[in-house]
């Protein structure tokens, strides 16, 4: 599974999920920002890539929808609901993070 995480800047909640699931068996992680100034902005590369998409806020959803909206068709794209309140690793944004994207990432059974 090639899941993509999404945030803003790509500076806190999407580099510890990637560097979260980048752990697990079976999932290959990256993540990306939809701001300009992102430390890796989103691209069509990087969206034809994932098999699944997270992101942290709804907004990022409609911002990604905006600028890709033909390529995210085919494209399941999951909004996590979790706020820009976190430092990049903090323990609380890993357990959110496996709560809430773990299921969609663990093989079934």
């Amino acid at each position: 599974m090639r899941a993509l995480f999404v945030c803003s800047r790509n500076k806190l909640r999407s580099p510890t999920a990637e560097a979260v699931f980048a752990t697990w068996d079976g999932v290959e992680a990256l993540s990306a920002g939809v701001n300009p100034d992102a430390v890796t902005p989103v691209d069509a590369d990087l969206l034809e890539w994932a098999d699944l998409v997270f992101v942290m806020e709804a907004m990022h959803k409609r911002k990604l929808e905006r600028r890709f909206g033909a390529l995210l068709r085919e494209k399941r794209v999951v909004v996590l609901a979790i706020p820009d309140d976190y430092a990049c690793m903090d323990p609380e944004l890993v357990r959110l993070l496996v709560a809430k994207a773990g299921s969609w990432l663990r093989p079934p059974g």
